[in-house]
């Protein structure tokens, strides 16, 4: 039988969640195949190179390039300090001596007699990767990183800014329906991930980065506010490199949205756990969504993967990504075989809906639904 593929968003209460850890650049991996790891604990280290910084001996000491060399009190290899002499002229009898002074502590790379160049490369920046899940080490990469594999609850939003954090889960508002405003963030908010319902005001997220919250996790969020939050306008490059103090993740869409009952009642569940929380997102190709991992003790068995999704059918739960039911939920009650022809005139494969919240049957096309996962 043929499917009609869709992408999938899943929210998960129990599945095997495995994650890739790599360096920019080769280094050393620092944990075994087997070892098990918290999320904050370093699995893999390496040392980026330093800046290059350019030195124009020649002009600063008013000679000619030829003649760098032989008056060189450094040389290349060398280590050095800012400050330090790095060449210096005879001058006059012994007097009136120029001097070229490094600007930048590092080593003497190189010095060229061609151009009267010379290049201080400053010391090494370290970089570490840490483990970012609770888990297993299930695979080495050989001097690059290792893979992470952990049994968690596992929950996908729509969209979201801000990298990867950790924080524990804190409920916020009593339903799905209920609006997150700043008089509900107070103090005890800071290190955690908050969960709201239907909506988040732009006051309410600057008063929880204020406070220190981890994350925020809400169905709807004003697409303008974005702007003000980061600076710029996101368009449809990858998010999640904002420099901002809170991970933000909309489950459902832009405007007043209602979280996903399942989505909401799974992380009331877990509410006082730790949760490994990251808002990069990318739209277009090759699709990432911002994530909620929750770890759930017991990581013996790691094997099993959790099944694919491969296509809509007759019971599969959707939500529906475009106008005029943006963010609905709702069941696919058939698939008819035949295009049928939109509002705009073209042809394309629909799907029948029943919403949930009007229980209303409408045809959608297709690409307009994306898949829920929940087993």
């Amino acid at each position: 039988m043929a499917h009609a593929y869709t992408p999938g968003l899943k929210v998960i209460p129990k599945t095997v969640v495995h994650k890739t850890r790599r360096l920019p650049m080769k280094g050393e991996v620092t944990v075994k195949k087997g070892d098990n790891i918290k999320a904050d604990d370093v699995v893999a280290t390496t040392n980026l190179p330093g800046n290059v910084v350019p030195v124009n001996l020649a002009n600063m000491l008013n000679i000619e390039a030829s003649e760098i060399m032989e008056i060189l009190i450094k040389k290349p290899g060398d280590t050095i300090k800012e400050g330090d002499i790095i060449a210096e002229t005879p001058g006059l009898f012994g007097f009136f001596k120029t001097k070229a002074h490094a600007p930048a502590s590092g080593t003497l790379e190189a010095v060229s007699g061609i151009t009267g160049q010379a290049i201080i490369r400053e010391a090494p920046i370290p970089v570490s990767v840490q483990a970012y899940i609770d888990g297993k080490v299930t695979a080495i990469i050989e001097d690059e990183g290792v893979e992470v594999s952990t049994m968690a609850a596992f929950i996908q939003g729509i969209f979201g800014i801000g990298g990867e954090r950790r924080g524990e889960i804190k409920v916020i508002t009593p339903d799905t329906t209920t609006t997150i405003t700043d008089d509900m963030i107070h103090d005890d908010c800071k290190g955690k991930v908050l969960v709201g319902g239907s909506f988040l005001t732009h006051k309410a997220f600057m008063k929880a980065q204020r406070v220190g919250a981890t994350g925020v996790v809400v169905g709807g969020f004003n697409y303008s506010d974005i702007k003000k939050i980061v600076g710029y306008d996101i368009g449809v490059a990858i998010t999640g490199q904002e420099e901002i103090n809170t991970t933000l993740i909309i489950t459902e869409g832009f405007g007043e949205v209602h979280m996903a009952q399942q989505t909401f009642d799974l992380l009331r569940a877990h509410e006082g756990r730790m949760a490994s929380i990251n808002g990069a997102t990318q739209i277009r190709a090759g699709v990432i969504r911002p994530e909620i991992i929750i770890p759930i003790e017991g990581n013996e068995d790691l094997k099993e993967k959790h099944a694919e999704l491969f296509g809509m059918e007759p019971g599969t739960e959707v939500r529906v990504i475009r106008a005029p039911y943006f963010g609905m939920l709702g069941e696919v009650t058939a698939l008819p075989h035949e295009l049928q022809r939109l509002e705009s005139g073209s042809l394309a494969r629909v799907a029948k809906v029943k919403l949930y919240e009007t229980q209303k049957e409408v045809l959608l096309p297709r690409a307009n639904l994306e898949m829920i996962e929940k087993t």
